[in-house]
């Protein structure tokens, strides 16, 4: 077995909770932990010309296989020399493993997950699915999504063109996009879901990280240029989660992600109990959170990593992060507020702007008006996070 691409060290731990800071290195640079990664879903952040996003770098970003895979295709970034020349960015790079999307952005059909309530997913079970394709699934991810032991059979929201994902075929793709670390192939859970439908993809999880190894291993170039995490699942019971923690913790793999579905307390229950079960020594990723308060939370907990598409889905909207909480900045009171969106905060937005100019930015519909309330945020939750970690180095113990 070839050593891992990354090295992980802890630095200090808070005395009084499981926070911990570090370091993360990979082949494209050092991340500091705790940290939060950038959603570049299709190799950019949403709304952020890369000069602006320089403004504000994040310690890495997270692109999205599935989204990848559909467009414009994992073999025309791999012909491009991979995803850090495809989209020029010269730090780290996660890709997930496209499971979330496969499971969890559409109607339900057959055994398709998603995060809504699990009585819309039994009425969508007796409903008549459609063939192939349906026009309908222009708007919707993964419209038509079969889950079996071997794979997940799903249609595209592009064009309702029929698709398969393996573990190996997830992890083929995920070499070809050639993103620092990537993630063992899963199934997503929705929150909702009964005990014993989590058990019965809890056993398909292990069994595709297993696969998703070996996948990875066969590659011997990619692995020793690419970290592979295993996601840990389970739902919202201790006995899953825990289980699941052990068993994963149990396989050679680089790192772990925190996956599924939850509710605000479960960052106290589900991923504490997960982090008491994983090896201290690797880096954890909470997958998919963080709103401010669920970073201070799950960082509590022991996470190191967090992705969340929230900053940028909400700067579009006009909603921006402070120290009072979030600002709409289409309510008519910000029209001739001339503070900065946050007086606390150091980004080149608010060193520049004020609430009323992005304010009037927003009701002219001009294009920077997401682009500025997007990058705020990004470097709000940066900050938050780094403040967080120095306190954990200032107070904390090696």
């Amino acid at each position: 077995m070839s050593p891992s691409p990354i090295t992980f060290s802890i630095l200090a731990r808070d005395p009084s909770t499981r926070a911990r800071a570090g370091e993360l290195v990979t082949p494209h640079g050092t991340i500091p932990t705790p940290a939060f990664v950038g959603v570049a879903t299709l190799g950019t952040l949403k709304g952020v010309p890369y000069a602006l996003l320089l403004q504000g770098v994040p310690p890495a970003l997270i692109v999205n296989t599935y989204h990848l895979y559909l467009r414009p295709g994992a073999e025309v970034v791999r012909r491009a020399g991979g995803i850090h020349r495809f989209m020029g960015w010269q730090g780290s790079v996660l890709s997930d493993s496209g499971g979330f999307q496969v499971f969890s952005l559409g109607a339900a059909f057959g055994k398709n997950l998603t995060k809504v309530a699990r009585e819309d997913i039994d009425a969508a079970r007796n409903e008549r699915a459609p063939a192939v394709y349906d026009p309908e699934v222009l708007s919707q991810h993964g419209r038509l999504a079969i889950i079996d032991d071997e794979g997940v059979s799903f249609t595209s929201h592009l064009d309702g063109s029929f698709h398969r994902f393996t573990p190996e075929r997830a992890i083929e793709i995920q070499h070809a996009i050639g993103a620092d670390i990537i993630f063992a192939f899963d199934e997503c859970t929705a929150a909702t879901a009964s005990y014993a439908y989590q058990r019965e993809a809890l056993a398909r999880t292990h069994a595709w990280a297993e696969r998703s190894l070996r996948a990875h291993r066969r590659n011997l170039e990619a692995s020793r240029m690419q970290a592979l995490f295993g996601i840990v699942q389970g739902g919202r019971h201790e006995a899953l989660r825990r289980e699941s923690a052990r068993t994963l913790g149990a396989m050679p793999f680089d790192g772990y992600g925190i996956g599924g579905s939850y509710v605000k307390e479960d960052l106290d229950t589900a991923v504490g109990w997960v982090c008491e079960e994983l090896p201290e020594d690797k880096p954890r990723h909470l997958l998919g959170i963080g709103e401010p308060e669920d970073l201070l939370r799950g960082i509590e907990q022991g996470v190191d990593l967090f992705d969340c598409v929230q900053p940028t889905r909400l700067g579009r909207t006009g909603v921006v992060y402070t120290r009072e909480g979030k600002l709409n900045l289409w309510n008519e009171r910000f029209r001739e507020d001339f503070n900065p969106v946050d007086s606390h905060c150091a980004c080149p937005v608010c060193a520049s702007h004020t609430r009323a100019y992005l304010a009037h930015l927003f009701r002219a519909r001009e294009m920077a008006a997401a682009s500025y309330a997007s990058l705020h945020n990004l470097f709000f939750l940066q900050a938050l996070v780094a403040e967080k970690r120095e306190a954990i180095l200032r107070n904390g113990r090696a």
